[in-house]
């Protein structure tokens, strides 16, 4: 369902929308019959599938039809960060109109690196002042604007989440993926800052590959680790099913960062929920990038049961959603 993905039908309408007023000069200017839409994608293709049919629906529903008026170039880096470069920069030579970015901050940088004059419509997951995306929220400036969710920023949050639920753990721990060179080092540093300020220990993993994620649940079941927060990363996002797998094979109480994780039967999930979000005007640099208005905590109570894990009812009674 379309309410399962990072945008809304209606918040790729109006993404879209905003950069379409660019739209007939690039085209003219490369002697086109019509626009093409680059879409640019850390994640692989098989995530990005049912999102892509959203962006095919919502340009349906303001008179862009594919094939008709409008053409897509969909290139995925199946979550090998480094051939993003290569990818932005090919999109650029097939003269697109506007770059769409899939798969948080890292497409969206290797797109502005490749570019100053095609527009950009992004996806972050982190400040994109703090990440170079932006110079300002309300002009951004440049040639890129887009929707940021914060889910980076949350980590801290994830963790003190982590605490409420096992207040007596001794191992805690959280995965990261240090190929995600755009906000690793945030995420570390947030997780470590919020572990000190409560006097946490906490074990920092890795994870790149599907096998490096075995390792790390190796490692964990080695350490006898109480909890585990999972980073907000795309490859991770990509790799959901064989994390919820392993989290419940080894009984370790678990939060993501998407709601995805805890229907998929994650024990738990924190992240934010765009809703309203509409950009109007016609230079990307001029439109504000949009923010979440609100942050959502889903509990899957199944889950729960199965680790034999008990929710303290203060946890409960503020879930945004409690999957039975």
């Amino acid at each position: 369902m379309a309410s399962c993905f990072l945008y809304k039908r209606r918040e790729f309408i109006a993404l879209l929308g905003g950069a379409a007023a660019a739209w007939p000069l690039t085209a003219r200017a490369q002697q086109r019959a019509f626009p093409v839409i680059g879409l640019l994608s850390s994640r692989s293709p098989a995530v990005d599938t049912p999102l892509i049919a959203v962006i095919r629906q919502g340009l349906n529903e303001t008179g862009f039809v594919e094939g008709q008026n409008v053409a897509l170039d969909y290139r995925s880096a199946d979550g090998q960060y480094d051939r993003l470069a290569g990818l932005a920069a090919d999109l650029v030579r097939q003269h697109v109109a506007v770059i769409v970015t899939i798969g948080g901050d890292s497409s969206a940088l290797a797109a502005k690196a490749a570019t100053a004059t095609i527009p950009i419509v992004f996806a972050g997951g982190s400040d994109p002042i703090r990440s170079g995306l932006a110079t300002s929220l309300h002009r951004p400036g440049g040639n890129s604007t887009g929707v940021s969710t914060f889910i980076v920023e949350m980590e801290a949050k994830r963790l003190g989440l982590l605490r409420e639920l096992r207040p007596h753990a001794m191992t805690t721990a959280a995965l990261v993926n240090p190929e995600n060179i755009s906000q690793v080092e945030t995420q570390v540093n947030d997780i470590q800052s919020a572990a000190r300020s409560v006097g946490q220990e906490i074990t920092i993993l890795n994870a790149s590959t599907i096998g490096d994620i075995d390792s790390a649940f190796a490692r964990l079941v080695q350490m006898r680790a109480d909890a585990l927060s999972v980073a907000a990363d795309p490859f991770f996002f990509t790799r959901a099913a064989q994390l919820v797998v392993l989290a419940a094979r080894h009984a370790i109480p678990t939060l993501y960062s998407r709601r995805e994780f805890a229907a998929a039967g994650g024990l738990m999930s924190y992240g934010s929920n765009i809703n309203d979000s509409y950009l109007k005007g016609e230079k990307p640099g001029d439109l504000p990038i949009q923010l979440p208005t609100k942050f959502e905590l889903v509990i899957n109570l199944s889950s729960a049961k199965a680790l034999a894990l008990d929710i303290p009812p203060t946890l409960l009674a503020r879930a945004d959603e409690v999957i039975e």
